[in-house]
């Protein structure tokens, strides 16, 4: 893996996907980041819902004009041979983010009315704009009640290995994802795992110390390309976001394909998010920062505290295990490399956080790297990394034997 250091300027998402070209699934998904991020703010453990509810509803569309040769996700509006794809993808994605965001409504406005404009006016034009509607109003009711921004909490203790809220911000948030009506998976703990190691075993000691060592703020073990790593995957504005839309570009996808790609990104991701926080919630485990300032009191004679320590990056509001960076990075690399049937795909993505172009030769890179930067960001232990992605790979095998498929 190579850094590649660029003086580059964040740019706003709907200028970078125009200039990526004309494909509507990709204008409009950057159209969503606009409303679900730069916007709304939602947190990486919150957006993965919209963005699927937004890239589920633009493949039901696109597909059911294309002839439905896939499994719809929700539903096969009716289509007539010429109805515009385009008119389709940003009639679905729109009505989804109004009732998002309705708060949002006149900017989402002016951003459909100007995808409608490029269109000529017409039946092509009528009949997308139909079959879009009926796509969007079928995901906007299947997600009713489903659990998403409920008032659920996380539990809290003092007792060695418990999670508490963490400095410097101390704060506990996304209980509800756990327990939300998943997309596809059955049961939100479908990927039980066995839990984290014992707090007075060797493999929790070689946990504590590795994240000890290369994840504090001063740590003199991490080198500078492990520090931009750690920046560059904390980063809120994922990178995920902008390498989808990239592939779409870089390998020439149609307007199909590439809903086809981004709807079993996100909707399986969505699922990932929430098996994982499931887990969160099941085990309730603390996370570094704790756990290393108050060592002295494990049990473990092969660790020792240090009340002093801070991690490189500012740790999540909820707890370690598993983690929810590597659930979501394995779903979306495993998604990925189902689409394009290979994992030697170049991609690169940019980081305002770090300042810095990071690119990979291959999905199963930029997966390997990612578990090693929550430990680098001393906001993970390596278990917990690990077995998020099991989580990860797990729910995209499920998601995308059910979801997505040819139909004949």
């Amino acid at each position: 893996m190579k850094l590649l250091l660029a003086v580059v300027l964040a740019a706003t998402p709907v200028p970078a996907a125009a200039a990526a070209g004309t494909n509507s699934v990709v204008v409009w998904n950057a159209n969503a980041q606009t409303a679900i991020y730069e916007v709304a703010r939602q947190g990486p453990y919150v957006a993965p819902r919209s963005f699927a509810m937004v890239q589920g509803a633009v493949y039901d569309a696109v597909n059911a004009i294309a002839g439905t040769h896939y499994q719809p996700y929700l539903i096969a509006p009716k289509a007539h041979r010429g109805d515009s794809a385009d008119a389709a993808v940003a009639t679905a994605a729109y009505r989804v983010l109004v009732s998002l965001f309705p708060e949002q409504s006149a900017s989402l406005d002016d951003m459909y009315a100007g995808s409608l404009a490029a269109i000529p006016d017409g039946r092509s034009k009528d009949g997308g704009v139909a079959v879009g509607e009926q796509a969007a109003d079928a995901m906007i009711a299947a997600r009713v009640d489903d659990g998403a921004f409920g008032d659920a909490a996380w539990a809290t203790g003092t007792a060695p290995g418990v999670w508490r809220p963490t400095p410097p911000t101390n704060a506990a948030d996304g209980a509800w994802v756990g327990g939300m009506r998943p997309f596809v998976i059955p049961r939100n703990d479908m990927f039980r795992t066995a839990g984290p190691p014992a707090l007075t075993g060797r493999q929790y000691a070689r946990d504590l110390n590795e994240v000890k060592a290369i994840g504090g703020a001063t740590s003199t073990v991490r080198t500078p390309d492990q520090t931009e790593a750690a920046k560059w995957w904390h980063d809120r504005r994922l990178a995920e976001w902008e390498i989808k839309r990239q592939l779409a570009g870089t390998q020439h996808l149609s307007t199909l394909q590439t809903a086809r790609m981004f709807a079993m990104a996100d909707v399986a991701n969505a699922d990932s998010l929430i098996a994982c926080f499931n887990e969160k919630k099941f085990w309730s485990f603390w996370r570094p920062v704790t756990a290393v300032r108050e060592a002295d009191n494990d049990g473990n004679p092969a660790t020792t505290g240090d009340p002093a320590w801070t991690p490189l990056l500012v740790t999540p509001p909820f707890p370690d295990y598993t983690s929810g960076h590597t659930c979501s990075t394995a779903t979306v690399m495993a998604a990925l490399r189902a689409f394009f049937g290979r994992d030697d795909l170049s991609f690169s993505a940019y980081s305002a956080d770090s300042g810095t172009v990071r690119h990979f030769d291959s999905f199963s890179a930029a997966l390997d790297e990612v578990v090693e930067a929550r430990i680098w960001g001393g906001v993970h232990f390596r278990t917990a990394d690990e077995q998020g992605v099991k989580i990860g790979n797990g729910v995209a095998r499920y998601v995308l034997s059910h979801e997505f498929n040819r139909r004949h």
